[in-house]
């Protein structure tokens, strides 16, 4: 009771404005952090989510699939050039402008891997794929292929370089596949989703992954080779300017981009995100598609990797316009090879 008390104190007095040591406190008690963010009046709510994982996990679980690891300077894309009209709209979402492209309107899941540097890639490039077609190309680029046998790309389930995932669409390109257990496509990914929300869901959230072995079949049952089911990009690049990722997003399609998770994020439920408090996680890729305004905060509209029942339905808004956590630092994206 007296450390209780003791914490309470603490909390209460730093209420106001959070200091290094209740941001530490704060990181170590999310149900605390979100009641200290609601009450602060910022510009997003906050809530419970990982419920199936053991709330004393819940920090180093997500630590875990923070995947972004730091681009050698070798590996880095060169930013792309091109006019930027000067009546970009003040809203965009890609899912009403390409209602044909399913994908644009899913969210996948990572599972206990900190595979988000291939799903950001994969599920930009899906998108990408449909929009280019007119609609005629609806699959999924496989997350399985790019997180084990790009080896290039870093190391699988503990990280990797998102110039390296577009790089190696380019070179070497990708099959197909679903989420796990789906049979769709050539190869589906291996790594079951976590049961993040609905009990009997799926399985429990555990320990990471290890990285599944590169295997160049496709699975039993379907329809194509490995190598006739390769679809390719080419012409991967950087966006490095707010005006130039929404001219990129509205002429081709959502792209992927990375930031820095802090600990307050993993409780975010709804609104535009802002950094308020808490210790700074590791980098995370995600998909950036679309943007607006929400009660006068400008905002990007992303896709997370940590299943539907996380955050607002598994999607996300974050500031825009102020490089929020970096967002607007580390953005690539390239052209499929229809």
């Amino acid at each position: 009771m007296k450390i209780l008390a003791v914490l309470c104190v603490l909390v209460v007095a730093s209420w106001a404005k959070p200091s290094d040591d209740l941001a530490t406190i704060l990181t170590s008690d999310l149900d605390l952090m979100a009641k200290y963010i609601n009450s602060v009046g910022t510009t997003w709510k906050a809530g419970e989510n990982f419920r199936h994982v053991p709330k004393e996990d819940r920090v180093s679980y997500a630590k875990m699939m923070c995947g972004v690891l730091p681009t050698p300077d070798h590996m880095k894309l060169q930013e792309k050039h091109m006019h930027v009209p000067d009546d970009l709209p003040a809203t965009f979402d890609a899912r009403t402008q390409w209602p044909n492209c399913p994908t644009l309107k899913e969210v996948r899941d990572q599972g206990a891997c900190g595979s988000c540097w291939a799903f950001g890639a994969v599920e930009s490039m899906s998108d990408r794929i449909c929009i280019k077609s007119g609609g005629k190309s609806n699959f999924h680029i496989s997350a399985e292929d790019l997180t084990s046998c790009c080896k290039t790309c870093g190391n699988g389930c503990n990280g990797g370089f998102l110039e390296a995932a577009w790089s190696y669409f380019e070179r070497t390109g990708l099959v197909t596949g679903g989420q796990y257990n789906t049979k769709q496509g050539c190869q589906p990914y291996l790594i079951a989703s976590c049961d993040h929300h609905v009990v009997g869901k799926e399985k429990p959230c555990g320990k990471s992954e290890r990285t599944p072995k590169c295997s160049r079949t496709c699975e039993t049952g379907y329809n194509n080779t490995f190598e006739k089911d390769k679809h390719m990009g080419m012409a991967p690049y950087s966006l490095r300017s707010v005006e130039k990722i929404q001219t990129d997003i509205m002429t081709n399609g959502p792209v992927e981009a990375a930031f820095t998770v802090y600990s307050d994020f993993l409780t975010y439920k709804s609104g535009v995100y802002k950094h308020t408090t808490g210790q700074a996680l590791g980098g995370h890729a995600i998909k950036l598609l679309g943007w607006g305004n929400e009660d006068g905060s400008d905002y990007w509209l992303v896709a997370n990797s940590w299943n539907p029942d996380w955050g607002d339905n598994g999607f996300f808004k974050i500031l825009r316009g102020r490089d929020e956590c970096g967002i607007e630092s580390q953005v690539v994206a390239g052209e499929p090879k229809l």
